[in-house]
This record gives C-alpha cells, sequence and structure tokens, in this order.
C-alpha cells in the first residue's frame, strides 16, 4: 500500500495522476491486481469524508522483486515528486475473505501466527438502494474504531466518492485487530445488521502481516 499526501496547489495533478496511471500500474511486471484510490476519514463514508489531499494505491505483486522495481517505476517518481510526504507499508496476506471486482486478490492464504503489527483491508460495493440505512450505520462503527486499543491508522479508502466503500487499518497486533473485530459491541451489531439487512452486493476483507512500513502519513510514523 503506498499512500501518499500532496500540497493544495497539487490536488488537480493528483487527480490527473489517477486517470493517467491506472494502465501503466495494471500492466506493471508483476502486477496481479491494482487500485489506485482516493481516501477519506471513514467517518460516515460520503463524500464529506474525502480528503482530495491524500491519494492510495494498493497493489499485489507476484514477487518482492516485482515489488521492488516498481519503486523505480515513473509512476512513483512522478506521485514522489508531487508529494510532500508519502507511506509504504509491505505486507504479506494472513487470510482473505470476499472478492473485489469479482475477483480474489490477495489469493487463498494459509493464515498462521504472526508477532508484530498487522494491518487490514476492507472492500464493499454497496446495494444502492440499501446505501442511506448503511451511511446511518457508519458514524457508531467508525467512532468505536478510533477509540480502539492498537489501533495505528485507519483510513478510508474508495475507488468512488460513493457507493466503493473501503478501509484500510495498522494494528499493533492481530490481537488487537480482533479485539475491534469480534469484541467492540457496535461492530458486532453492524455485521448482525449486514446480514440482515444485505448492504452489500460485493465485500471482501483481508488481514496482513506487515513486514515494512516506511514514511509518514498525516506527518507521523504510524507504527513508530
Amino acid at each position: 500500500m503506498h499512500l501518499w499526501g500532496v500540497p493544495a496547489s497539487a490536488v488537480p495533478r493528483a487527480v490527473a495522476r489517477m486517470a493517467l496511471d491506472r494502465r501503466p500500474v495494471r500492466r506493471a511486471p508483476g502486477a496481479r491486481f491494482a487500485k489506485l484510490l482516493g481516501t477519506g476519514d471513514g467517518r460516515t463514508f460520503t463524500v464529506r469524508d474525502a480528503d482530495p489531499r491524500h491519494w492510495g494505491l494498493l497493489v499485489a505483486w507476484d514477487s518482492a522483486a516485482d515489488a521492488g522495481a516498481f519503486e523505480r517505476s515513473r509512476t512513483v517518481r512522478a506521485w514522489g515528486a508531487m508529494a510532500e510526504e508519502s507511506l509504504r507499508v509491505a505486507m504479506r496476506p494472513l487470510a482473505s475473505r470476499g472478492t473485489w471486482a469479482g475477483r480474489t486478490p490477495f489469493g487463498e492464504p494459509r493464515g498462521g501466527r504472526h508477532e508484530g503489527p498487522v494491518a487490514a483491508v476492507t472492500r464493499a460495493r454497496l446495494v444502492a438502494r440499501r446505501a442511506l440505512t448503511f451511511w446511518r450505520a457508519v458514524p457508531p462503527v467508525s467512532a468505536d474504531l478510533h477509540r480502539s486499543p492498537g489501533l495505528r491508522l485507519a483510513v478510508g479508502v474508495g475507488e468512488a466518492p460513493l457507493g466503493l466503500q473501503g478501509t484500510f487499518s495498522l494494528w499493533d497486533s492481530g490481537r488487537a485487530l480482533s479485539g475491534f473485530a469480534y469484541g467492540r459491541p457496535a461492530h458486532l451489531e453492524a455485521v448482525r445488521r449486514t446480514a440482515e439487512v444485505g448492504w452489500y452486493a460485493e465485500e471482501l476483507f483481508a488481514r496482513f502481516a506487515v513486514l515494512d512500513a516506511d514514511g509518514t502519513f498525516g506527518g507521523r510514523e504510524p507504527l513508530r
């Protein structure tokens, strides 16, 4: 995961790069799956959350060598030239359930224990007629997420301002992430209502071991 923060003067260039970089990223050697992402604070998952000064790129690679080669690509250099900060997180999938755009981008990882920081990626495509009830349900869960012990960073991500919702989060440990997912009443209620109401036409949840994290987001190093 790459997250870039740009100055206000560079926002138009960042928007342009979101269109220009789609084909080069998808055609990068070893790129299995790639999504350029807008970001937000994830408080409501509506356009009110949008953060035009932070942008993301999530790529699943065939190998670490392919990921390393991409760091020298024109795409990364272009973002680096206009960014005032950046965060790069290298990860290995531990578990993945569901699909994204009809695909299983992180394969079928075997799981296993990991001692150290973990990351989570969630993504959902909303059923249009259920969107209003979803947006009403989000604020209590989001507020609880940001209070959760062990959370280091939580960013709303999406491919479009509405309807394609997601989060990227960093945690001290797998235990901390599980504590939120399975131990917080607001989140458990949202899970129950997901099955009951049918908010999502498609959904994905993936957990990762964090191998390396370099840089800052919002002016701070999230894992330090």
